[in-house]
């Protein structure tokens, strides 16, 4: 798992093995259970985890008791809490979809690195990017995109996740209700889409 997360790291940047394994020490790999909770709401975690095989999804419960999910992690997929980064209370549950083995990263490991390995730090500024960019556009999607439009979205960003997940957890990511979301599927098929 160690090995495949620096396979990760390799076709982003150079590193070589020597760089890799001067900063691995502190990783660990665990293996999580269907359905196990890896981080509650308050909890403040010291890492985040890269998927090596499995599904990980992170989400919130309102007040009534709707789960709203931010994101899902399959393989070679980064996922975290930003606030139980930076010490503080975790906003969002994080859990196992599937059985998942998964590297834990401890918070400080993308800046220790780049301290040890210089060409880390472009890569670090470029995740950071790619995460407010993925926001940024999920919000847009949230407020402005039609149905239709953010369940094509979702399967540009997640094209194997379809069958992997049930299909009110999709509805949930969405924002819209498993009844629309088996609409817009509909309407999908009869225009010869498949999905």
């Amino acid at each position: 798992m160690i090995h495949q997360f620096q396979k990760y790291l390799q076709e982003k940047i150079e590193i070589t093995d020597e760089q890799f394994e001067s900063i691995s020490a502190g990783l660990k790999v665990r293996k999580f259970e269907k359905n196990e909770i890896l981080q509650y709401t308050g909890d403040t975690l010291k890492h985040g985890f890269f998927v090596g095989k499995g599904l990980l999804r992170a989400y919130s419960i309102d007040a009534k008791g709707k789960e709203h999910i931010l994101q899902f992690a399959p393989e070679n997929w980064l996922i975290s809490d930003r606030n139980s980064m930076n010490n503080e209370p975790s906003i969002f549950f994080i859990d196992a979809i599937e059985a998942t083995e998964a590297v834990l990263m401890p918070n400080d490991f993308m800046e220790e690195a780049a301290s040890k390995v210089p060409c880390l730090q472009p890569m670090q500024i470029k995740l950071l990017n790619n995460s407010i960019r993925f926001m940024q556009k999920r919000i847009n999607m949230l407020l402005s995109a039609t149905a239709e439009e953010r369940y094509l979205d979702f399967i540009k960003l997640y094209p194997n996740l379809t069958l992997r997940v049930p299909q009110w957890m999709i509805a949930s990511y969405l924002g819209i209700t498993p009844e629309s979301l088996s609409r817009v599927r509909k309407e999908l098929a009869n225009k010869h889409f498949k999905a």
